[in-house]
């Protein structure tokens, strides 16, 4: 059997929905009611002062901090990779140099 058209199923979909109605076309959309936005004057009276400190410690002692060798490790890489670029800009100074004293200066 072959597909149903655009026309029919726009058909169908207009004798379910719409039979009732009696109506063309879309449905009208009906949106909630907007409330007012709040605004908020001054501190929150719920909230202590100290809260986001308190909040902040207890965050910091969920944290998985790196032990002596991560560290020891996670520097020798940062070494290792700033060494790595400055030999290659070092490397394209050198190369640039006599092209920019010929062409600029």
């Amino acid at each position: 059997m072959a597909r149903e058209t655009r026309k029919q199923r726009r058909a169908a979909r207009a004798a379910a929905d719409g039979a009732a109605a009696g109506r063309r076309g879309r449905p009208t959309q009906v949106r909630p009611a907007q409330q007012p936005v709040k605004q908020q004057t001054g501190r929150k009276a719920q909230q202590p002062r100290g809260q986001f400190v308190r909040e902040s410690a207890a965050e910091l002692r969920k944290v998985d901090w790196p032990n002596r060798a991560q560290t020891f490790q996670g520097v020798i890489v940062v070494i290792i990779a700033c060494v790595i670029v400055g030999a290659y800009l070092w490397g394209l100074d050198q190369m640039f140099r006599p092209l920019v004293d010929r062409v600029l200066l």
